[in-house]
């Protein structure tokens, strides 16, 4: 290692000449002296610490130190210096300096010393009683009255010690025993000198225990410099804290959890953030917003088209993404922790009252965050304590009489169908999201469980036969979902448009995205065998298929955004290779079951009631492409145009079925099979 400063590099010309050697034990007394003869002499306490000569006399001790450990290396000794350091409790006078900030800055330039000493030495220091104790008193100055830490050099101290506990994990445990810890190297005071102000040792010689331990203080100081208004040292800090906590050493993991209480520090600030994000906070607002990364947070307060509570809701995301990776990154150990933690107090603790309450205006905004949560999180294990949140563990059938085990669940699901069009719209936007999850418990708990026993299909009577199996016709399919909307009511022909193959391309793309999630989750590639389903009392779609059919039949009465949103959340739920789920829903050929009803079968229904409509409503043809060109933007609104609301709902069903027809389609490709 190359010796910094003049001394450094006077005492290496001293051992390299013939000249008597350099008494590197009286030069380091000399030079502790004259810090200390300092505070004996010292008339101006205004005068701050960088323009004394501590600063110096500190640089040269450090120089002392590192050369001598390099004379020292052969031998495998601890030389004088290190032990007077040791011996004379210099680091214990240090800290009490920079504790009471005099002169002012003396904080920062302990901090200073600490980081170079325990960064350029090369035996492990932080072993020894008088290192590690002074260092947690330092860790502990985050709180002090006097002030807030001199962030920067805070940064380099907790930076320089967790590269040492990384690169042995065991020390964190080791130096945690605050009162069983020995000193490993047990010197003789080789020097003298009285120190000023250290703590003094029990009756028994043994330490005084800690009030805190080493664990919990190198956290409290991380999760504290993480919450830095400075940019780069909480980017820094926030690196450091993954760091520390992915330390491949159990007991080292948790002395970060029990006694570092590393996952209740991180969900303390989650809870502060999520408490500041403001009530004038739009769900309008939400409802579009990405994703955000710790590691690379905008300044939205610079930004012209900043939305209000902008940068508030950047922060808790951007908090809410470093906890996500502590569950992904972290040692398990570590990781279940903050995992636990985050499920009972957030979710559980904060958000499901939220969610549960009667104010309107409270549960739209609630839903949209957790609609943004859903987009958010990405660790698997903390993704599946969401989807279990919000929709429980259930995965058998359900049935119309059956009382939900997930209170969470059921009203969510009931308010897809909510007075509020705000609401039912909002809800279903969050189902949505949860349908693009890499999380197969959402679709065995929301539609899955309710077609196991393919109750819609129907079975033989007594003396005929089973129906017997087939094979899908997906071209006819195809066609027949085209040719569903009679030729009077649609409108898409008559407009220079993306046709329909832009929805072959859209859906080519959605299904692999589907078929990726759903390779990993071993579905079967055939129905099951209605011979091995057993017979129930009758069919049940399930709440959720129940309240999207409900929505759909009642499409030429809903207002446009709901419609819209309502077959959104049906075509993704087509896009899923699950042989039950497509036939339950693509196939115009099934054999129903008695009472049962399909997403076919409440189309034919809907048109049915479409028809008969449109006997009475003059012109209807001009009407209808009237309002398409102004849905499109083509012409400025109307809004003296009759039956408006049914209107739209027209247009979205020609869409509908044509997109249906493109996943059918693009579901009939056989796959690409190995080059």
């Amino acid at each position: 290692m190359a010796l910094l400063g003049r001394l450094g590099a006077f005492l290496q010309r001293a051992v390299e000449s013939e000249e008597d050697p350099v008494d590197l034990a009286a030069a380091f007394t000399q030079h502790w002296k004259g810090l200390t003869h300092y505070y004996l002499e010292a008339t101006d306490e205004s005068k701050p610490a960088r323009e004394t000569d501590i600063p110096w006399h500190l640089k040269q001790m450090l120089d002392i130190l590192v050369f001598e450990e390099k004379q020292q290396a052969s031998a495998g000794e601890t030389g004088p210096c290190l032990e007077f350091l040791l011996q004379h409790k210099v680091l214990e006078t240090l800290g009490t300096l920079g504790r009471a900030e005099y002169p002012p800055g003396m904080r920062a330039q302990v901090l200073l010393f600490f980081s170079r000493l325990l960064g350029q030495m090369q035996c492990p220091l932080l072993h020894y009683l008088n290192v590690h104790r002074p260092v947690q008193r330092l860790l502990q100055l985050g709180s002090d009255s006097l002030g807030p830490d001199p962030e920067k050099e805070a940064m380099q101290l907790v930076a320089v010690l967790c590269a040492k506990i990384r690169q042995d994990p065991s020390l964190l445990p080791c130096v945690l025993e605050d009162n069983g810890v020995a000193e490993p190297c047990h010197l003789q005071p080789s020097v003298a000198e009285a120190d000023l102000g250290s703590p003094k040792e029990g009756a028994s010689g043994a330490p005084p225990a800690e009030p805190s331990s080493f664990a919990q203080n190198l956290v409290a100081s991380l999760v504290s410099l993480c919450k830095s208004q400075k940019r780069r040292i909480a980017l820094k800090a926030q690196e450091n804290l993954l760091l520390l906590s992915s330390a491949d050493h159990p007991t080292a993991g948790l002395a970060l959890t029990r006694d570092g209480r590393l996952s209740a520090l991180v969900t303390d600030q989650l809870l502060a953030l999520h408490s500041a994000l403001p009530d004038a906070l739009s769900p309008a607002n939400i409802a579009p917003f990405q994703p955000v990364s710790w590691r690379c947070q905008s300044s939205p307060a610079e930004e012209e088209n900043a939305f209000p509570g902008q940068a508030d809701l950047e922060a808790f995301l951007g908090w809410l993404d470093l906890c996500d990776c502590l569950v992904k990154e972290a040692h398990p150990v570590v990781a279940d922790a903050v995992r636990e933690a985050v499920v009972q107090r957030l979710f559980v603790g904060r958000l499901q009252p939220q969610l549960l309450q009667m104010d309107e205006r409270g549960l739209l905004l609630t839903t949209a965050l957790l609609t943004l949560l859903v987009r958010q999180v990405r660790a698997p294990a903390l993704l599946r304590e969401l989807t279990v949140f919000l929709l429980g563990g259930e995965e058998d059938p359900e049935t119309q009489q059956q009382q939900h085990q997930s209170l969470l669940r059921s009203q969510l699901i009931g308010r897809c169908n909510h007075l509020s069009d705000e609401i039912s719209m909002g809800t279903l936007r969050l189902f949505e999201e949860l349908l693009r999850l890499p999380e197969p418990l959402v679709l065995q708990t929301l539609v899955l469980g309710s077609l196991e026993g393919r109750g819609y299909v129907l079975r033989s009577l007594p003396g005929q036969e089973e129906p017997v199996a087939r094979e899908p016709e997906p071209p006819c399919e195809d066609g027949l979902f085209l040719c569903l909307v009679p030729s009077e009511a649609k409108t898409s022909t008559y407009l220079e448009e993306a046709g329909y193959d832009t929805y072959v391309h859209d859906a080519s793309l959605l299904f692999k995205e589907c078929s990726a999630n759903a390779a990993r989750w071993n579905w079967p590639r055939a129905p099951r065998p209605l011979e091995s389903c057993p017979e129930g009392p009758g069919f049940y779609e399930g709440d959720f298929l129940k309240v999207l059919l409900d929505r759909l039949a009642r499409i030429l009465d809903q207002p446009y955004a709901v419609n819209l949103q309502v077959t959104s959340v049906i075509s993704r739920l087509a896009l899923f290779p699950h042989p039950h789920l497509h036939e339950y829903l693509l196939d115009p050929y099934l054999p129903m079951a008695p009472g049962c009803r399909t997403l076919f079968s409440v189309l034919i229904r809907v048109i049915g009631d479409l028809m008969q409509r449109t006997q009475r409503i003059p012109d209807f043809p001009a009407h209808l492409l009237q309002v398409r060109r102004q849905l499109m933007g083509l012409v400025p609104q109307d809004s003296r145009i009759a039956h408006r609301m049914l209107l739209e709902g027209v247009v979205i069903l020609e869409e509908f079925c044509r997109e249906l027809a493109a996943i059918v389609f693009v579901k009939s490709v056989p796959e690409e099979g190995p080059a």
